[in-house]
């Protein structure tokens, strides 16, 4: 597989594995090392748009006069935001807020080109889950998937959980790539 010519600002395994499996190979991984806060009273579309954004941004100050594709993913409950659990028991409080209900996943795929054109789109995708035991719950935990990611792996073991979902599953995973791949192709990254 050739590299293309693109930066990703993302050293997500899941989003370089995605990018792969439709054959786009970026020619640099520079993750884009940004403070990843909530501005107060910021909802979850607004923010995840201002994520992918800035992250975008970030890299391509750096590397000015390069294709920059840039990406955000949330996972929301409501209007709140499960961001990466930082121990198990933040950990097993989103399982239970997951349990029984709908959510949504928002990922937000942003492209700043060489002359710094912006264009961006953003993919909501909705999922139910069911009612999770405790010892569903002691399970997902133990296997250490939900590690490093925003509230849950869809491709691991919480897809027996799933009932339903319309929308997205690359999306869900990481990076939607119908978006992403009009978004290369109308650069001329082919």
């Amino acid at each position: 597989m050739e590299n293309k010519d693109f930066i990703l600002a993302s050293a997500s395994p899941q989003r370089i594995a995605l990018l792969r499996q439709v054959a786009f190979e970026p020619k640099q991984i520079i993750p884009a090392d940004i403070c990843e806060d909530c501005l107060q009273y910021e909802k979850p579309l607004p923010y995840v748009r201002r994520m992918a954004l800035e992250k975008a941004k970030h890299v391509s100050a750096k590397y000015p006069n390069e294709n920059v594709l840039a990406c955000d993913t949330v996972v929301v409950v409501g209007s709140r935001i499960l961001h990466k659990a930082k121990n198990v028991e933040e950990q097993r409080a989103h399982m239970k807020l997951l349990s029984g209900r709908a959510h949504r996943v928002i990922s937000s795929v942003c492209l700043i080109n060489k002359q710094g054109k912006i264009s961006q789109r953003t993919v909501t995708t909705k999922i139910n889950m069911k009612s999770l035991t405790e010892a569903e719950i002691a399970e997902y935990l133990q296997s250490g998937e939900w590690k490093g990611v925003c509230g849950y792996k869809i491709e691991g073991r919480l897809a027996a959980y799933v009932t339903k979902m319309v929308g997205s599953y690359s999306g869900v995973v990481g990076l939607p790539l119908n978006e992403t791949v009009n978004l290369l192709k109308g650069e001329g990254i082919r």
